[in-house]
């Protein structure tokens, strides 16, 4: 039988191994680590999340494990006994038997996976586990993890939980296993119960699968079984979807490359751009890498839709706001938060707008006024645009392709991030000028729109550095309101 290489318990903070003896001591049931905890000490990781597993009662021995710790209680299911304890960054969750199993070996085969399918038991006399920390395998989740293979081990798992058939690539994407032939084979048959889960377990296994490097390759699996097309079936379209010369790629494939890219360019953006700390600093935020992944995917999800040849040519012209009104179709469905939906949104529906700029810089220049509308029509994620861009760009190989793009989009961000420090953040974060009050007062001006251009046009002004101060300032005004006046 197999054994640990030691007892892992030991790594973890003696008071939690204090409390957990006590409670073993005291009880008249057995404790099992199971799940991936003992996958994860199995392949030498000291796991963050611990699974615990007794026969009967897990709801209050959880309480009382939360009480004892000081740690926070939360009820997970009722009904199958399981709840958890957070505490000092770990969850800890107990839970009862399953499905009414009378030993663990039992319990194990009613698990998701067999690498999951794992447990060892606890000292009852000790503060670790029963020595030589035999693992308990009644699946052969051992030799599965040996050989890096998802499988699951009983024909009925999806049946049990339809989102385990997602979950089967959350931990393809997080593991780097690859999925048995037969348990592939079974999602595409068993897809669609996917339908039967609920929406937010679907929206966060699609996170934890965009999160991690593998997640293009992870999606291209998912959509040779067609569960990608049963979550979001509105990348479906873009399969098999030409492209002008510009791409090597269908829509989708290309799509997916673009994910691929983004996850390179976040490894290494020094590699990519010229002033790689403000990129470096946005990615600091896991949410930023997030919502990016997110937008990688469905950039082009409004050509489809865009569609049109012209004179021989294909085209898809405003297939980015196409792109975001789909987009938003399926955050709705998915219950994204609202900050979510509109920041991911936002990024598909302006992903095109480096490419017209960097148009003009090479054929006119840009000026500090088209800085700042970019930089205000995308806010805080302007270093999540140009690493879209610059995604989206290495995705595209196709012998129609503007030779040196990366290096001009990398130019153009370095320009646009001189002008930005030099002469729109002063303006943006220094004292107003004036304000809606002052235009009021100085010159009679009611509440409204115009007092929202006014102050709209003298920003640009100051960027320009035509206004410099209010006296200055409030003399453009007044010419500005002449000017009006008499084109009336």
């Amino acid at each position: 039988m197999a054994t640990l290489d030691q007892d892992w318990l030991q790594q973890y903070p003696s008071r939690l191994r204090t409390v957990l003896a006590a409670l073993v001591r005291e009880g008249d049931t057995p404790w099992y680590v199971t799940g991936g905890a003992v996958r994860d000490w199995l392949l030498g990781t000291a796991a963050q999340d611990l699974d615990f597993t007794v026969p009967r009662a897990a709801i209050p021995l959880a309480r009382r494990l939360a009480r004892r710790l000081g740690g926070a209680f939360v009820l997970l299911d009722a009904e199958e006994e399981a709840a958890r304890v957070v505490w000092q960054g770990y969850c800890l969750d107990v839970a009862s038997f399953r499905e009414r199993s009378r030993t663990i070996e039992e319990d194990l085969g009613r698990r998701d996976f067999t690498v999951n399918a794992l447990a060892v038991a606890m000292a009852p006399d000790g503060d670790g586990l029963v020595p030589p920390y035999t693992l308990i395998d009644p699946t052969g989740g051992v030799a599965d993890a040996a050989a890096r293979v998802i499988r699951i081990p009983a024909p009925e798992v999806f049946q049990r939980d339809p989102l385990r058939l997602l979950r089967a690539y959350r931990f393809q994407a997080t593991l780097g296993f690859a999925l048995a032939p037969e348990t592939t084979a079974r999602i595409g048959a068993e897809r669609a119960l996917i339908r039967r889960s609920a929406t937010e377990r679907i929206a966060c296994e699609l996170d934890r699968i965009l999160a991690t490097a593998r997640a293009a390759s992870v999606l291209g699996n998912m959509a040779a079984s067609g569960l990608l097309f049963e979550v979001l079936p509105e990348l479906q379209p873009a399969v098999g979807m030409a492209q002008p010369a510009s791409h090597h790629l269908d829509v989708f494939a290309h799509s997916l490359r673009a994910v691929a890219c983004l996850a390179e360019v976040c490894a290494e953006p020094g590699r990519f751009f010229h002033e790689p700390t403000a990129v470096a600093e946005y990615l600091a935020d896991e949410r930023h890498r997030l919502h990016l992944a997110w937008a990688a995917l469905f950039h082009d999800v409004g050509k489809p839709a865009r569609f049109a040849l012209r004179e021989g040519r294909i085209t898809f012209y405003n297939h980015d706001r196409a792109g975001r009104e789909i987009f938003d179709t399926a955050a709705e469905r998915l219950r994204f938060s609202r900050e979510k939906r509109e920041r991911i949104g936002r990024l598909i529906a302006q992903h095109m707008w480096p490419f017209h700029l960097n148009n003009a810089r090479l054929k006119t220049g840009i000026t500090p006024r088209a800085c700042l509308k970019l930089i205000k029509a995308i806010g805080a994620d302007l270093a999540g645009l140009f690493l879209l861009a610059m995604a989206d760009s290495l995705a595209g190989e196709g012998p129609g392709k503007p030779p040196g793009m990366e290096a001009s989009l990398a130019e153009l961000h370095a320009e646009v991030m001189r002008v930005y420090e030099s002469r729109i953040k002063p303006v943006l974060t220094g004292p107003l000028l004036l304000n809606g009050h002052d235009l009021q007062a100085l010159f009679g001006l009611a509440p409204g729109p115009l007092l929202g251009m006014i102050l709209n046009r003298l920003e640009q002004v100051q960027v320009e550095g035509t206004v410099r101060d209010r006296d200055e300032a409030v003399a453009w005004v007044g010419r500005l309101l002449t000017e009006q006046a008499g084109a009336k």
